[in-house]
């Protein structure tokens, strides 16, 4: 038996004030509007219903079609395609209407049609008609941008979703065919599942569900999870993970799970009635292979939020223009399915050189990185972002501000208990018993060691057991650490000076401080 209650009903709150701000622009009387957007046909009927409120007649033109009324799309005129006609068709045009023009940001980079929309323009101030370029990513040129005023056209919200979702059901409903084994619980995490997909993406997924196993039930929550995966893949700058570690798996930095833990309700409703505000993200600087990578998916699962990974460098592109869009859209892509983390590996190498990029890019770097650091500072939505860093020294002091991160974290080479307990964790990884090594032992011999040195030991061990035909024995490891020169020792004044920058400027993951062996730190020491 289907148990569903309208949920835009429950979620009432989140309504999109996307029409209203439309209608006002259009009010306004402001002459081109830039909605950029995928969704041409929700683009279409929310024109439409703003249309039909101001009481005016809504076109559309595409290239390849022509011009024809959005009431009347049989009624086609293609003598109109190009794109010089229609703005001509447009300005003389006697009617009070909305003139929908798909992809014609392509157009405007022709001197010709550029000037002529600018000429378009100024008689539109004075007149009824107002266009709307509709364009999946935003390409204004210097002479266009006093003229347009760019809106980003929202992914739907979860009381659209809902709307979408109850009409799939009432035509499903018919079907004796598809089982429907929903509660509202179930429900309602479909629902934010779906959140950062487009209306036909949410529409396609059930789809599938249907055809694949006959049902709309709690598995194709899962079903959705995984269209969304493959919705951030085709971003190329984002990487969705589902991440099978847990703070378990992470040996020490007690202070850091710490304050973590105390944060994993920050995103409840609870939370908010209490009067938290929603944590904006954590920076984790230290040296390679200490954990800071697998902190962040273990924070995700510790949470139970999804885990995006941002690629900086995919970022930048050789197109002008598109390095910026790429840095909206990433952003745009993780706010739509907040609450969630953006995880960051090491940012140093996406934005360093920022004092140099006027002179090597144009300003590129400068612009991208500006973007993101003001979202940072002001972002509304519930986006937690860890940011992990090996050279902390090479970043902009800008992005190290406060207001940009809650903390900044430093994650030290392991203390001997913390070592220790990463010889448990990876010796259970692989099927061993750690009550069968001396793991006491082991951690007082691999001093200044990682934690990702002291998982390869335990490997470098392994394969010489495996080669002998024999079980792996405390010894074997403790040969394999000896035949191993940690990069506390090869890289000793990187280290010292990161452990001295670290010293006055950030919070210590681990409650404890130990020495270095071979590293002076009064050398390093900051005033």
């Amino acid at each position: 038996m289907l148990e569903y209650e309208p949920m835009h009903r429950y979620f009432q709150k989140h309504q999109n004030n996307m029409t209203q701000e439309i209608e006002i622009y259009i009010q306004a009387r402001y002459p081109v509007i830039y909605l950029v957007s995928w969704e041409e046909d929700r683009i279409l009927k929310t024109l439409d219903d703003v249309a039909v409120h101001l009481r005016k007649m809504l076109y559309v033109w595409t290239q390849t079609r022509g011009v024809y009324n959005y009431v009347l799309p049989e009624q086609i005129d293609d003598s109109k395609s190009d794109p010089e006609l229609i703005l001509n068709h447009i300005a003389s045009s006697p009617e009070n209407a909305i003139f929908v023009l798909f992809d014609f940001h392509a157009f405007i980079e022709n001197i010709g049609i550029r000037r002529q929309l600018r000429d378009l323009a100024k008689s539109l101030r004075k007149s009824n008609k107002t266009i709307v370029i509709v364009a999946p990513s935003m390409n204004i040129p210097l002479e266009l941008s006093k003229d347009i005023a760019v809106i980003d056209f929202d992914l739907p919200n979860i009381s659209e979703l809902s709307q979408s979702f109850e009409t799939a059901l009432k035509v499903l409903n018919k079907r004796r065919d598809v089982k429907l084994e929903l509660t509202p619980a179930i429900t309602e995490k479909l629902l934010k599942a779906a959140q950062g997909l487009t209306l036909v993406e949410f529409e396609n997924v059930l789809a599938k569900s249907v055809v694949h196993r006959k049902a709309i039930d709690e598995d194709t929550i899962l079903e959705v999870l995984e269209e969304k995966k493959q919705v951030i893949r085709k971003s190329s700058t984002l990487e969705f993970f589902s991440p099978d570690e847990n703070f378990d798996q992470v040996g020490g930095l007690e202070n850091l799970k710490s304050w973590l833990t105390k944060r994993a309700e920050a995103f409840t409703d609870r939370a908010a009635e209490f009067g938290l505000p929603t944590p904006k993200g954590l920076m984790l600087v230290g040296t390679q292979g200490c954990g800071k990578s697998l902190t962040a998916k273990a924070v995700a699962s510790h949470w139970n939020l999804p885990l995006l990974k941002l690629d900086v460098g995919s970022v930048f592109s050789g197109i002008v223009g598109s390095s910026e869009a790429n840095i909206r859209h990433a952003i745009k892509v993780a706010e739509s399915i907040s609450p969630c983390i953006l995880w960051i590996d090491e940012i140093e190498k996406g934005f360093s050189g920022m004092a140099s990029s006027n002179f090597s890019d144009g300003g590129t770097a400068a612009r991208v990185f500006g973007t993101f650091t003001t979202w940072l500072q002001e972002k509304k939505k519930p986006v937690f972002v860890i940011a992990t860093s090996n050279d902390i020294t090479v970043l902009p002091p800008e992005i190290l501000r406060k207001g940009r991160f809650d903390e900044i974290f430093f994650v030290d080479l392991p203390e001997t208990i913390e070592r220790e307990a990463i010889f448990k964790i990876h010796l259970k990884k692989r099927r061993r018993d750690p009550k069968q090594f001396d793991c006491v032992k082991l951690a007082h011999v691999c001093d200044g060691f990682s934690g990702a040195e002291i998982e390869e030991a335990i490997i470098t061990a392994l394969y010489d057991a495996f080669e002998e035909n024999r079980e792996l024995t405390t010894e074997d490891i403790s040969l394999s650490i000896k035949n191993t020169v940690p990069l506390s020792r090869v890289m000793a004044e990187q280290v010292g000076a990161l452990r001295a920058w670290a010293e006055k400027r950030a919070r210590r993951a681990s409650p404890t401080r130990g020495s270095l062996p071979g590293i002076d730190l009064d050398r390093f020491s900051v005033n």
